[in-house]
């Protein structure tokens, strides 16, 4: 069986229309997503949880954090159904909704100086709404960008929707940045802080007005004309792509909780543990993102020459081999050495990260795509990214030392690693053409069919 190839897919200008409507959205929503990340790290403690305290503050902020994390899987897989029932594109217009008016709504928060315990609990609120925003947007920003691609270059498209999160670290760090260096420290504590949430609004209109002009996806366009859209995407992802989500969802886990790493937990151990000051810290995680970035693209068009799996394996193993060297460096408190602590491990990590979209669109079929690539991609996220902050503070305070955080980097790399390994080489899987209604017969198709990817079987 080939690949179905419709016209829309050769069509180099809605190709890239496409792909610039998948970056500007992801752009509006990790913006929002990372400006609550600094947040938790410079200021949620003790405007929400002051009562507590010290480092008991932090680890509270912190567990709001990760709970923006635990609510994705549930999120995956409510968008994810009706993305695989009703189309990728309204989802994506949904999710920006849902994301943007959560984030301008945090800007809007009385702390719990104002109205005691409700604090807290609002906050939480408005980032569990956040994290369900979040979990329907990369998905399908991810397919959009995919399925409208053409074969050959798949992975250098998928990495468009990837390169919103250095340019959201970026909006979200530069705005910090500014308010934190115009303002004197109790200026931001009692007002400055909001800025960066209520600004949120306006490029969440911007990226909504942008997102509503692109066309659907092809490949979506096909199994609905088709007539095979599936009655229960999740069910039959859980029935026959098991091994998918699980391999994937351990080959996202290392990229993620490197990434939250650096962007997180290195604001608060860099201010509060090696007392930089905050300006200082925020450049350097800017400037990381800036440089980092364009790994994201150059790795992923790499992986359409070389294959997915050797450029994923790279930055797995540049990861592990970089952990101890990243927190010596650190350690020196001296901001040159840091910023190549912070940008090396920024690329190794990229690695992952760039080819990463493609590869979750290859292993899934058409008709269950957004439901599995939601679930595999939110599942590593809980694996890799929602506790990370708050392990790395546990393990630096039961032992003293920040090498204890590089056994952690190491390990999860080595599984990561060993994750991809078994998922073998996707990129040769076509994307559409997929006929079959029933996937109980996945394992009847020829080897040049994308059901089942080389290496799970």
């Amino acid at each position: 069986m080939t690949d179905v190839q419709g016209p829309p897919r050769h069509d180099a200008r809605i190709v890239r229309k496409v792909a610039l409507a998948s970056a500007i959205g992801t752009t509006v929503e990790w913006y929002d997503y990372f400006a609550y990340a600094a947040a938790t790290a410079l200021v949620f403690g003790p405007l929400f949880f002051p009562q507590l305290g010290g480092a008991a503050a932090t680890f509270a902020a912190f567990v709001t954090f990760a709970m923006g994390y635990l609510i994705r899987p549930l999120g995956g897989v409510v968008f994810g159904h009706l993305g695989d029932r009703i189309g990728r594109k309204s989802l994506l217009v949904v999710s920006l909704l849902l994301t943007g008016l959560a984030t301008f709504a945090i800007g809007l928060l009385p702390t719990y100086a104002v109205v005691g315990p409700a604090a807290p609990v609002l906050l939480l609120v408005l980032r569990l709404i956040q994290g369900v925003g979040v979990s329907g947007e990369w998905g399908g920003a991810v397919l959009m960008a995919v399925e409208h691609a053409p074969d050959r270059k798949r992975g250098f498209y998928g990495s468009w929707p990837q390169i919103g999160v250095p340019a959201g670290i970026i909006l979200a760090n530069l705005v910090f940045l500014i308010i934190t260096t115009a303002l004197s420290p109790a200026q931001f504590l009692s007002w400055g802080w909001r800025v960066p949430f209520l600004i949120a609004i306006v490029p969440a209109a911007v990226g909504l007005f942008i997102r509503l002009r692109v066309a659907e996806s092809p490949v979506f366009t096909e199994v609905k004309q088709a007539r095979t859209v599936s009655p229960t995407p999740i069910l039959e992802v859980l029935r026959s792509y098991w091994k998918q989500v699980i391999l994937g969802s351990l080959a996202a886990a290392a990229n993620i909780a490197v990434g939250y790493l650096i962007l997180t937990y290195g604001l608060t151990y860099g201010t509060a543990v090696l007392k930089l000051s905050r300006p200082v810290m925020l450049s350097l995680v800017l400037i990381t993102a800036a440089v980092g970035g364009a790994g994201i693209p150059f790795f992923s068009a790499l992986s359409d020459r070389v294959g997915r799996r050797k450029v994923f394996l790279t930055g797995a193993i540049g990861q592990a081999v970089w952990a101890v060297p990243f927190f010596l460096l650190f350690n020196t408190r001296t901001p040159l050495l840091i910023l190549l602590a912070f940008i090396v491990m920024q690329l190794a990590s990229y690695a992952m990260y760039g080819p990463m979209a493609t590869i979750f669109a290859e292993i899934f079929g058409a008709r269950v795509r957004y439901t599995g690539v939601s679930l595999c991609y939110q599942l590593g996220v809980i694996l890799g990214g929602a506790f990370t902050p708050a392990i790395a503070t546990s393990l630096l305070a039961s032992t003293g030392t920040a090498l204890s955080i590089s056994a952690y980097i190491v390990a999860i790399s080595l599984v990561s690693a060993v994750a991809a390994f078994a998922l073998g080489e996707p990129s040769r899987n076509p994307l559409a053409g997929e006929k079959r209604a029933d996937p109980e017969r996945a394992a009847e198709h020829t080897a040049g069919e994308h059901t089942r990817p080389e290496g799970v079987r």
